[in-house]
């Protein structure tokens, strides 16, 4: 009888010690620290009005509050065809949780400048090109001078063919406005809020982060019927900060929306063949950015 009650005590604190094991066995999804993540996505973007200087060799000038655009794609197959998911608005980022609460990430926003067409802008500085190239029509002393920007067949996406005379300009990053940034961010769990009882099934977290980095855009521009300059070019730099909601799906898996804003600089933006031909412009954005990615331990 003895031997019994005490193999149904022994019984008892075996089952009750398996059940503390089974209760303390920590959910995937609740230290962060260690872990890598990678995302991929698109954006939207506005811009505020700026400034914008050409100078050269023989014109400097200023076109005074330019208005411009992004240009979006839409829902498309190129955000995931590998030939061309570089094409639209995209966003790549790659980081790794310091602690459980911060990261730190670098990333590429691929964004697309446009300057508006069909606007008037006013224009001050001076023109004096030869008399032998075609951008002369436009020569002379500007003074706030309205300028229409669709001028004499101006258009977005313009090509290097123009007529004579040529249009007076147009201006694009369109391949793109790139930020390359590195951003500190900080990540919290918010699902006890919604009640939710098992986090490596669905969580849900608040992430806000700082960034900086270096714009490095394949600008655009045909300025006064000159040869475009055609290649990426370190133009300047960048500043911003985020705010998103992620939701992480079965631990590996996770949708991030982000609003993010901040300051671009960029003084030694390359216009045409010219190594003398530059441009110069300072203004803030604001991108909505949706992306999908992964978290996981190496």
């Amino acid at each position: 009888m003895k031997t019994k009650i005490l193999f149904f005590f022994l019984m008892c604190f075996s089952l009750n010690t398996f059940a503390q094991e089974e209760i303390a066995v920590e959910r995937y999804t609740a230290h962060n620290k260690g872990k890598f993540f990678v995302s991929w996505g698109g954006n939207r973007d506005s811009y505020t009005k700026s400034d914008v200087n050409f100078r050269g060799k023989d014109y400097n000038f200023t076109v005074a509050d330019m208005k411009a655009h992004d240009k979006p794609k839409g829902w498309h197959i190129d955000y995931v065809n590998p030939a061309n998911m570089t094409i639209p608005q995209t966003n790549f980022r790659m980081g790794y949780f310091i602690s459980d609460h911060y990261s730190v990430s670098i990333g590429w926003d691929h964004m697309k400048y446009v300057m508006t067409q069909n606007q008037t802008a006013n224009v001050t500085g001076y023109i004096n090109l030869p008399a032998d190239q075609a951008g002369s029509y436009y020569n002379g002393d500007y003074n706030n001078r309205p300028v229409d920007m669709s001028l004499n067949g101006a258009h977005e996406g313009g090509t290097d063919t123009q007529g004579n005379p040529p249009a007076f300009l147009m201006y694009e990053h369109t391949d793109g406005l790139n930020y390359v940034n590195t951003e500190v961010s900080r990540h919290d769990d918010i699902s006890k809020l919604f009640g939710l009882p098992n986090t490596d099934k669905f969580q849900i977290n608040l992430t806000e982060g700082l960034g900086a980095g270096v714009l490095y855009p394949k600008t655009n521009t045909t300025l006064l019927g000159k040869e475009r300059h055609d290649d990426f070019h370190v133009s300047g730099y960048g500043l911003s900060a985020k705010a998103g909601i992620n939701f992480t799906f079965f631990k590996y898996f996770y949708l991030q929306g982000e609003l993010k804003g901040g300051y671009i600089d960029m003084q030694d933006i390359r216009t045409t063949q010219s190594n003398d031909d530059k441009a110069s412009q300072h203004f803030l954005f604001f991108q909505r950015i949706i992306a999908f990615g992964g978290i996981f331990r190496i």
